[in-house]
């Protein structure tokens, strides 16, 4: 009989490893990215104090808005568009990447993409 790991507990697990490789600083902050199966959210922490810095999701009423569905890849890189010019505003421009245990492809990915292209750089 074959015993499949559930894909959730899989999915922590990665993420505990990728968290003890890096954190956040002041100066380079971690930009980590959670998604669900009808929204995303990225936050941009600094765990030396454990502040969150900036926040966008697709809950927010000025990027649902925007947006047709809130859980496709465009939906994730307008997120990752205003995620960035947040982070930018504030003086953020240097940022860790924390994919949250989610494989880099697809949303998570298309977040990336559109975050570097709006100032940020990791």
């Amino acid at each position: 009989m074959v015993n499949k790991k559930v894909r959730s507990k899989v999915r922590v697990g990665k993420h505990k490893k990728i968290r003890n490789r890096f954190s956040g600083t002041p100066e380079c902050p971690r930009l980590a990215v959670f998604r669900s199966n009808n929204h995303m959210y990225a936050q941009i922490i600094d765990d030396t104090v454990g502040n969150t810095l900036v926040s966008a999701s697709t809950l927010d009423k000025d990027v649902k808005a925007n947006l047709e569905k809130t859980n496709n890849v465009d939906a994730a890189a307008y997120l990752g568009k205003a995620i960035g010019e947040k982070a930018v505003g504030k003086g953020i421009k240097d940022v860790v990447f924390d994919r949250g245990g989610f494989i880099y492809h697809g949303k998570v990915q298309a977040l990336a993409d559109a975050a570097r292209e709006a100032g940020l750089n990791f």
